[in-house]
């Protein structure tokens, strides 16, 4: 039977195979694999033939069809094959309709042949075929079909189906009928999307982003946008999204204007700079206004330009669209200030500003001033509300409308203000307003009315009582009201008002100096002086200081020397608890005056003092008055006691100018060996690498007054001395270098420690036992140690043994001689010694009146 079917040789083992096995796929794809090179019609009976045995294989017909669509690629669509393929498709369907496979070949393949209804049919028949579980791998063929070809209706339809199964699509959906030219669809989409709060962008946008996307869409295009309300929309979105009205002003004025309805957008623009409560959205609502005026200016003047002719309605048009541009811009920063207002009716420097844009229109400015009053609240006020009142009478009162300006003023008397100053400030207002118009007693009264005494006790400090009960209290009234007295009162009233201020305890030192020199004004002195002690009962320091100086200036100027005692007493009960940094004016005080009419002896008491009882900055200062005047009154031997106490409390700076000029007073005096001892005690804290200058003073005295060995013993000192500030600064190096290898003593081992701890011990025996640089000599009734010019007469017991010291007996001159340069042997050479007379300067004011001989 197999040679009647002339099979070729080479097929012959495969088709006993398959008689054995006619229901196995192994054995029938073995057989295709092997019919692979035939002609394409021996393959395709082989599918044929094991298609017939087993139609339910998958395998079978994937690969089938797989085939017969190569066999087709690249030829034209007309040709008959593709039917033949599609009839192969049919027949597979018939028992592959479960396979989202078959289903996505024969629609893809159906959409490359361009028949667009039977392939909308097949993707039909696959979506009703399959699941709904295997719709997602059909959807995305069926959509780039719809794309790929102009069919919208078909378009349409096919995604209004796709969206109740994905929604979340939607935006695709929007961008296809935008692209396709059916924007009402797309408004009505893009709307439903934007109500829709649990819609989730697949493009990342915001519901805001979709909004302003659905705004821009009808606003440009009103004429293919007939199904949605477009007003209602943006307008809910004005409610909806107050962070971007501007824009979404200008999307509906837009509408509008593209619409042609010109008056309707140009309301449309009033409205929203009436209602915009940002300066950005202000900015931007008016820059689209004023650029629509100006298009629709210029689009009209183009239009009268071409016609040769113009009618006399186009030229009133012309004027009439260009009075509305220039009165918009006019208008400009009034629409601002109302922004600025809107956002916050309280503020009342913006009041002002908007009364200041209405100069001129004093109707206007009446009613700013009415509603700004009846809108800003003193709670919520931003500045001083009381300057609304205030200015609004003023504005009456230029217009000589004083009864108008007066019921201003009282109705501004009855603001419950937060600060009780503010309420002080309107009544001064209106107390000036009248004094201004020569009103004095009115004005006076008025102040009298403003500070009486409320009905029952309050405190001031009291927020929960009204300002017009605390305003009793208030300062700025009671000094208003002192000053009115004091032009326009009698002295009883305006001390009555002094006095009064002093009882309620509000007074400031100001108020007390003013009181007294009013006082002295009208020769009450005595009246004068107990309000000033009235003042100083009631302030400390330093707040008093004014006060005391003032109290005691005038009652010397008054008194001089004649009440001395009580002058004095006022003196010690001012400096007993006055500060440092403002006692040296008032010891001054105090001194003159006993200079003047008291005993020298108190005015030195004084002085001494001041130099302890000053600031430290001023003591240098204290003691250069306080060696003059003693100069002055007991010659210069008394001030010697003085120099030394200078020394002793100065600080070295000032300490060593102490002693130069100590010693140059000594020099003066002839006492040359004193002048001497001053400059050994001042060396002690001159160190010659930084204060040379009085190493060099020093050695100009010793060239002048001393000798050889004076001068050789002021080189001993500076030698001393300046291996003593270098030992210093050799100990603070070692501690420092030991404090950065961070070793100390306590670090030691014990052996090491009490070998450093009798170290030390000894060197401190040994540094109580050396004898000072210079031998002092005790003087009487001071701190300065005077050193004799020779160091002779010293035991031998007092001289310690030091390899290192210099030897400057006499016997060792030539030894000298090397260790002194050759300037100083000059200096030597030239050395005499001069005397002089004692001055007449040494016995002061003690010195006694002689004849000229004498002199």
């Amino acid at each position: 039977m197999i040679t009647e079917l002339d099979f070729p040789e080479e097929d012959v083992p495969y088709e006993e195979e398959i008689l054995r096995n006619a229901y196995s796929v192994k054995h029938w794809l073995r057989y295709i694999e092997h019919k692979k090179s035939a002609p394409r019609n021996g393959v395709n009976i082989v599918y044929e033939r094991a298609l017939k045995e087993l139609p339910g294989s998958y395998k079978l017909w994937y690969n089938y069809l797989r085939v017969r669509r190569k066999q087709v690629r690249g030829k034209c669509i007309t040709d008959p094959q593709y039917e033949q393929v599609n009839n192969a498709f049919e027949r597979a369907l018939v028992f592959m309709h479960k396979m989202p496979r078959i289903w996505m070949d024969y629609c893809s393949f159906m959409t490359t042949q361009c028949k667009i209804t039977r392939s909308r049919h097949i993707f039909d028949r696959a979506l009703r075929a399959l699941p709904i579980t295997q719709h997602h791998r059909i959807w995305p063929l069926y959509l780039n079909f719809l794309k790929a070809f102009d069919i919208p209706e078909t378009a349409v339809r096919v995604y209004r189906r796709y969206l109740k199964l994905f929604p979340e699509d939607a935006e695709e959906y929007i961008e296809y009928l935008t692209e396709v030219g059916k924007l009402d669809e797309a408004a009505q989409q893009l709307a439903n999307v934007v109500d829709n709060e649990n819609f989730v962008s697949k493009h990342g946008k915001s519901n805001h982003q979709l909004w302003n996307e659905l705004c821009e869409l009808i606003s440009k295009h009103p004429h293919k946008v007939h199904s949605l309300n477009v007003d209602a929309i943006i307008r809910g979105g004005l409610r909806r999204y107050t962070d971007q009205l501007g824009h979404l002003w200008n999307s509906l004025a837009e509408y509008y204007v593209r619409s042609g309805l010109f008056d309707r957008a140009r309301d449309i623009y009033e409205e929203a700079i009436q209602t915009v409560t940002t300066v950005r959205d202000f900015t931007q609502v008016f820059d689209a206004y004023a650029q629509f005026e100006e298009l629709n200016l210029s689009k009209m003047m183009e239009s009268a330009a071409k016609e040769e002719n113009a009618s006399e309605e186009v030229e009133i048009g012309i004027e009439l669209r260009l009075a509305r541009f220039e009165y918009l811009m006019e208008r400009r920063l009034l629409l601002l200030n109302s922004v600025l207002l809107r956002q916050n009716p309280h503020n009342v420097p913006e009041w002002h500003k908007r009364v200041k844009l209405y100069e001129g229109k004093p109707h206007d400015i009446i009613n700013t001033y009415t509603e700004a009053v009846q809108t800003v609240q003193p709670k919520l006020a931003i500045g001083k509300l009381w300057t609304l009142w205030v200015e609004f009478a003023k504005f009456y009162e230029k217009n000589d409308q004083l009864d108008d300006a007066r019921v201003v003023f009282e109705k501004a008397t009855q603001v419950e203000y937060m600060k009780v100053e503010d309420l002080a400030a309107a009544w001064c207002e209106w107390a000036e307003m009248e004094i201004r118009q020569d009103n004095y007693q009115f004005a006076l009264k008025l102040m009298q009315k403003a500070t009486a005494m409320p009905k029952r006790k309050v405190a001031y400090h009291d927020d929960n009582e009204t300002v017009q009960m605390r305003l009793y209290k208030s300062l700025k009234l009671w000094s208003m009201y002192a000053d009115l007295e004091e032009s326009f009162g009698t002295f009883k009233t305006c001390k009555a008002v002094y006095d009064r201020i002093l009882d309620l305890k509000i007074c400031t030192p100001q108020i007390i100096i003013n009181y007294g020199l009013f006082l002295e004004e009208n020769n009450y002195f005595e009246e004068a002086f107990r309000a000033y002690e009235k003042g100083i009962s009631l302030f400390k320091w330093p707040n008093v200081f004014d006060i005391w100086n003032t109290y005691l200036t005038k009652f010397l100027r008054r008194y001089q020397g004649a009440k001395l005692e009580r002058a004095r007493d006022l003196f010690e009960q001012c400096l007993e608890n006055c500060p440092s940094d403002l006692a040296k004016c008032f010891y001054l005080l105090y001194a003159k005056l006993e200079e003047e009419h008291g005993l020298a002896r108190h005015a030195m008491a004084v002085y001494e003092r001041a130099t302890t009882a000053v600031k430290p900055e001023e003591m240098f200062d204290m003691f250069n008055i306080y060696i003059k005047k003693a100069a002055e009154i007991y010659g210069l031997p008394r001030t010697r006691q003085i120099y030394e106490k200078a020394i002793e409390c100065l600080p070295e700076e000032k300490s060593r100018e102490m002693c130069i000029r100590f010693s140059e007073m000594e020099t003066k005096l002839g006492e040359i060996d004193r002048a001497r001892a001053i400059y050994a005690h001042c060396s002690q804290m001159c160190d010659p690498r930084i204060t040379s200058d009085f190493w060099q003073t020093w050695k100009d005295f010793e060239i002048r007054h001393g000798n050889e060995d004076t001068m050789r013993e002021m080189l001993r000192i500076k030698r001393s001395v300046q291996a003593t500030y270098n030992t210093q600064v050799n100990m603070m190096t070692a501690q420092m270098m030991n404090s950065a290898v961070g070793g100390t003593i306590s670090d030691l081992s014990p052996g090491v420690k009490d070998g450093m701890r009798l170290l030390e011990a000894k060197a401190a025996m040994a540094a109580n036992s050396m004898p000072p640089p210079a031998v002092p000599a005790a003087k009487s009734g001071g701190n300065i140690m005077f050193i004799r010019g020779e160091t002779q007469g010293l035991p031998d017991k007092a001289k310690v043994s030091n390899p290192d010291e210099i030897d400057i007996d006499d016997e060792s001159d030539g030894d000298e001689d090397e260790e002194m340069d050759g300037d100083e042997e000059d200096i030597m050479k030239k050395i005499q010694i001069e005397t002089k007379t004692v001055p007449s300067k040494v016995f002061g004011g003690l010195r006694k009146e002689t004849d000229a001989e004498d002199e």
